[in-house]
């Protein structure tokens, strides 16, 4: 009974947070609405890998590491803000007034960058790495093993994500037409600029805790 109400519990609050904006909700949007579905799904895929690294490393206790050593957060955190501020200054130096034209590999190469924006984006985010590890362990029922479940409760976050992402490109796809307008595309990329700089700057000011 207790381990049900843990994992109600869980499942409410991580609801909660996979569906507040922020840089991952920017990406994927961006991509659905610029690039494409599968641009779009690709991001959200790395979105979810980078999730599932961080929820290994906080299993296997490299994020309760990475939370006592100031020198390792730091290091993590400003290269992940420096990648967040490259990727921003681009979007908002030269902004898309077009979508990419042609097929094939331009297509397989604009949904692969878009994979690697999602896995990048997490994966030097230090503060997913302690998140997982001072959030999830409140959810683990006592005589459990910690580790398989901690990462079990970090796979049922990802795979809720992954739905609420699917949600957000099947809206964002309805729109088709109106969303890929030249100076639409132009907005977006400067809004999504925006906010990448925005949560870059956050980013490398934050600390662990």
């Amino acid at each position: 009974m207790a381990q049900i109400t843990l994992l109600l519990a869980f499942l409410a609050a991580v609801a909660i947070l996979t569906i507040t904006p922020g840089v991952d909700t920017a990406l994927v949007l961006r991509a659905a609405a610029v690039e494409g579905k599968p641009a779009a799904a690709r991001a959200a895929l790395g979105i979810a890998l980078g999730c599932l690294a961080w929820g290994a490393a906080a299993a296997l206790g490299l994020g309760a590491v990475l939370g006592a050593s100031k020198i390792a957060y730091t290091v993590v955190k400003l290269a992940g803000a420096a990648y967040l501020l490259w990727l921003g200054i681009k979007l908002l130096w030269k902004p898309r007034g077009s979508l990419d034209s042609g097929a094939g590999s331009t297509r397989a190469n604009t949904a692969t960058n878009a994979f690697w924006r999602g896995f990048l984006t997490n994966l030097l985010n230090p503060k997913v790495g302690v998140f997982y590890v001072t959030f999830l362990p409140q959810f683990v029922p006592p005589g459990t093993n910690v580790a398989a479940y901690s990462f079990g409760l970090a796979c049922v976050h990802v795979v809720l994500g992954l739905v609420w992402f699917a949600a957000l490109i099947a809206a964002t796809a309805r729109l088709g037409t109106a969303l890929q307008k030249p100076r639409l595309v132009t907005m977006l990329d400067r809004l999504t600029g925006g906010v990448f700089v925005g949560f870059g700057l956050k980013l490398a000011v934050s600390s662990a805790r």
